[in-house]
């Protein structure tokens, strides 16, 4: 059974998080965008500053705050004396350490599309992947998923293209994926991972805007994962979400209900992101200047989902 990195955080009282932040629609003034950078640590500050887009710089100052609110809030970690740090796969994890090995705290985020997400569990491996769906950045459908073939399973590609028309079978394709992503994020194994080695039989076909499903199976090697759940939610007509989570640790204290009407994800807005936020340096106006500077996306935005 393959197992990803976990931070031992001590017997906590914590519940499964799962938040959405739309960086897309958020338009910062010079006041939050100057404070926003005051909230991260200073090697995030300079790789914010360093994308080419707006787009992009929101995304990752997004993904940051939410995961910083996190523990902030739910560890009751003071947001001054966080301190995170990437594994050598590129994972974010907390390298505050805590006594007591009685639980393991895991978290993940993704970017993609209009949204930033986290998911968060006590207990449990968790990856999360969020897709949103759009034409290919060249060339057709048909192209795009020929180049794309190796990623799949022969029994995928036949769930993929027995869709009724291509759009609905770039949302199948966008759904797959990001399953593969979500789990291979929570195993924390990085991109060369062998993507045919896991294989889901997705279901319902159909999913709902605004409900979680959990009924989707996972084939690792061809042999089906039942110390898996795979959630997935529809955020909106065109981004779905793939929440991967390990067998619980220990036996949780109150059973989380599977009802498919419940809301996963709690969507925020900035206010909320830096609701318990303390600023780590002192502002800098050039900050601003820097992002003023950068155009908000590409002259044509294409989906390349790896």
């Amino acid at each position: 059974m393959l197992r990803s990195p976990v931070v031992s955080l001590g017997h906590l009282a914590m519940e499964s998080v799962r938040w959405a932040f739309s960086y897309r629609a958020w338009v910062p003034c010079r006041e939050d965008w100057l404070l926003a950078m005051r909230l991260i640590q200073p090697e995030e500050r300079e790789r914010v500053g360093q994308f080419v887009f707006g787009r992009d710089a929101k995304a990752a100052m997004a993904g940051r705050l939410l995961i910083r609110k996190l523990i902030a809030e739910k560890l009751k970690i003071p947001w001054n004396e966080i301190k995170l740090q990437r594994t050598s796969k590129g994972k974010p994890v907390l390298a505050n350490v805590l006594s007591s090995t009685h639980s393991s705290f895991s978290f993940n985020v993704s970017h993609q599309g209009n949204y930033a997400v986290l998911a968060a569990e006590p207990d449990s491996q968790v990856g999360i992947d969020v897709m949103e769906t759009s034409m290919p950045g060249s060339g057709s459908i048909p192209d795009f998923f020929r180049i794309m073939k190796r990623q799949f399973t022969e029994e995928e590609w036949r769930v993929i293209m027995s869709m009724n028309n291509e759009w609905l079978q770039l949302e199948m394709f966008h759904r797959h994926w990001a399953l593969k992503e979500s789990f291979i994020k929570a195993i924390g194994v990085g991109i060369g991972f062998d993507l045919q080695r896991i294989e889901f039989n997705v279901s319902p076909v159909k999913l709902e805007v605004g409900k979680t499903y959990n009924e989707t199976i996972m084939l690792l090697d061809g042999e089906e994962e039942k110390e898996w759940t795979l959630e997935e939610t529809r955020l909106d007509d065109c981004h779905r979400v793939a929440v991967a989570l390990g067998k619980p640790r220990e036996k949780p204290a109150v059973v989380l209900s599977t009802d498919v009407t419940r809301t996963a994800f709690t969507t925020l807005t900035f206010d909320d992101l830096v609701a318990s936020a303390v600023p780590l340096a002192p502002e800098d106006p050039s900050y601003w200047d820097n992002f003023c500077s950068k155009r908000d996306s590409p002259a044509r935005q294409g989906s390349n989902p790896r």
